[in-house]
């Protein structure tokens, strides 16, 4: 782009030269990294806003138009004297990084910086597409973090364009980085990759092969390891009867090329599964491909009929393969880990990483080794899960959760059969106990299994015309309050002088009762009574409620009664329990009183006599003259207790 003439894109360009001298005395290495930032600068960058003041126009598209054009020679004059490959190269980066500072400081257009990107972009190989993503890679935040809105488009086109140039089977890793980049500079909730109206990728064909009707005319296969028998089947020259194109007759034995002797069974509604051949399964599994890709098909309940038995055979076929491949042994898996473990030494990371091929081969000769590959079985069943769950998301009870949303481009009038709903949850069901067999099965299904869950949430933000999902910045005085508030509630408060709730213990001060303390260790405070202890107030309670003057008075003096009877009862239970037999529902409490009255009396009277036992005289009948009889002489004790 020539400024000849122009002496204000001179002016600027001598600024920008000198800006990029500084900027190789700060970064003398020809690394991508470390980017600059204005300070390295110092007031050079004022000095390039600066010169717009020498224009005679004070208009600000005049002095962008300028500086833009200043920046465009600089920068053409650097891709043609430099190679990406090159030391030298660094002078690009630097400039780029000039530009991100100017337009951060609005002294540019905002989007210049992803112009000159997008023609850098154009200028390079892959290869070099490459390095130059790793300088967008390392500079994403800073150069989306102001004037976004000036540089969206921008960047979806750039980044557009460098993937219809891109290989989706040698460049899958490229291809991903792309879209890593733009899912992150873009917020959550952009519409630009939104498919608002529903529309379905159906340029995405999957071809395959006719097959011949009698499969004897078919071309020569590879060869591949195969069951003995089967083997021996062919050499003997086993006429391999037609099947491509036509559905098996319930109960008829069907012999394959391989000498097996499949029995087709009898379908008895959704629970009925047909094991086919290879070249019988062959069409009808990769017809199943155009329902993953236009779902609404299934609208049409032949489409979904055919859908339904193709999906059938194919799980059963998957399944059958899976028992297989666990009846062949160990040897073989310990040789195939081997051989995996010797191919990950040899091979490089990025190559592994690389080899995964987003297109399906479809050819015949390699179906048998596609359906035994772990991997490809579950690729095809994640795909069946997305549609059923489609499928599922028809339900009337699942769209009167969404009636009453906004976006009628995704929300479909075909509603799903009870029939059909039944099929779909089973075959769900039995997708998700497949899937969680094998190596680090489990694993691979809740990934899965969550991966769809988070789906029907953007499902329903679709649905609801996609509203903003990003969050209002606080205000300062929200801020400066909860501040306020969290700071409260962390201080160290002050103990109150009387806390709330709490017993006045001045009692316990010796200032006002210097015995405080002797009260508390008096022996009532802590020994057991006695039952004799609760006779008066049990006699007080029956005497207030036989004087009781209202139903009130009457219900304290029982409740009161009550109570001391209770604690005279427990008393008692501990030492005479034998005593208790004589109560009649508490009704005869003068038994305990009068055992306690003649205990007392029994321990007093044996305080004032001498301990002594009663006596008995025998006196001699000769001396007495009163024969044999005995007389017994009691004691004044006896007496008395008598």
């Amino acid at each position: 782009m020539s400024s000849a003439g122009i002496s204000s894109v001179d002016s600027y360009v001598a600024a920008i030269r000198g800006l990029l001298d500084k900027a190789r005395d700060v970064k003398p290495d020809s690394d991508v990294e470390p980017a600059l930032v204005a300070t390295d600068f110092g007031s050079k960058i004022e000095e390039v806003g600066a010169q717009g003041q020498n224009l005679t126009t004070s208009s600000n598209q005049a002095h962008y138009a300028a500086i833009e054009t200043a920046f465009r020679n600089i920068f053409y004059e650097l891709l043609a004297s430099t190679s990406i490959d090159g030391s030298s190269f660094c002078s690009v980066w630097n400039l780029l990084d000039i530009v991100s500072i100017l337009s951060d400081n609005e002294k540019c257009e905002p989007g210049l910086v992803f112009w000159l990107v997008e023609e850098l972009l154009d200028s390079q190989t892959i290869d070099g597409c490459r390095r130059v993503f790793d300088y967008l890679d390392s500079r994403r935040e800073r150069m989306t973090a102001k004037h976004f809105k000036s540089k969206h488009l921008i960047i979806l086109r750039a980044c557009n364009e460098l993937l219809r140039r891109l290989s989706r089977a040698e460049d899958t890793v490229f291809c991903g980085r792309v879209f890593i980049f733009l899912f992150q500079s873009f917020p959550l909730g952009d519409r630009s990759s939104v498919n608002l109206r529903g529309e379905y990728h159906i340029d995405n064909v999957t071809v395959y092969e006719s097959l011949p009707a009698n499969a004897t005319q078919a071309p020569d296969h590879m060869e591949i390891d195969t069951d003995p028998k089967a083997s021996a089947a062919q050499s003997d020259g086993t006429p391999v009867p037609s099947s491509v194109g036509q559905k098996p007759t319930d109960g008829v034995d069907q012999s394959d090329q391989e000498g097996k002797t499949i029995k087709v069974a009898a379908k008895d509604g959704n629970d009925g599964k047909a094991s086919l051949s290879m070249d019988a399964l062959y069409p009808i599994f990769w017809s199943l491909q155009e329902n993953f890709s236009t779902p609404t098909r299934l609208f049409e309940p032949s489409n979904l009929q055919d859908f339904k038995q193709g999906l059938d055979v194919t799980l059963a076929k998957f399944q059958e393969m899976h028992r297989e491949l666990e009846t062949r042994g160990s040897g073989k898996i310990v040789d195939e880990n081997k051989r995996g473990a010797k191919r990950k030494r040899n091979e490089s990371a990025e190559e592994l990483s690389s080899s995964f091929n987003p297109k399906y081969l479809t050819s015949r000769d390699l179906f048998d080794l596609e359906v035994s590959d772990l991997a490809f079985r579950r690729h095809i069943l994640v795909q069946t899960l997305i549609v059923v769950d489609f499928l599922l998301s028809l339900t009337p009870k699942a769209k009167r959760k969404l009636e009453s949303l906004g976006n009628k481009s995704v929300l479909y009038g075909y509603t799903l059969e009870e029939e059909d709903a039944k099929w779909a949850n089973r075959v769900r069901t039995e997708i998700a106990t497949y899937l969680q067999q094998g190596v680090e099965g489990k694993f691979y299904f809740r990934m899965v299994d969550t991966v769809l869950s988070r789906d029907k949430n953007w499902v329903r933000w679709k649905a609801e015309n996609c509203p903003l999902i990003g969050r209002s910045p606080v205000s300062p005085q929200d801020f400066l309050q909860a501040r306020d508030g969290a700071q409260k509630a962390c201080v160290n408060k002050r103990l109150r002088a009387t806390p709330l709730g709490s017993l006045d213990l001045a009692f316990l001060s010796n200032g006002e009762t210097s015995d405080g303390l002797e009260k508390l260790k008096d022996l009532e405070r802590y020994t057991i009574p006695t039952v004799e202890s609760f006779r008066s107030g049990i006699t007080e309670d029956e005497f207030d409620i036989d004087m009781a003057k209202t139903d009130e008075d009457k219900r304290l003096a029982t409740s009161a009664r009550f109570s001391k009877m209770w604690r005279a009862l427990r008393i008692t239970s501990k030492s005479k329990l034998n005593l208790l037999d004589r109560i009649d529902d508490g009704n005869n409490l003068q038994a305990l009183f009068e055992s306690a009255d003649d205990e007392n009396r029994s321990k007093k009277d044996g305080d004032m006599g001498d301990g002594k036992q009663a006596e008995s005289i025998q006196l001699d009948p000769a001396q007495d003259g009163m024969g044999q009889n005995e007389v017994e002489i009691e004691t004044p004790q006896d007496v008395a207790i008598k």
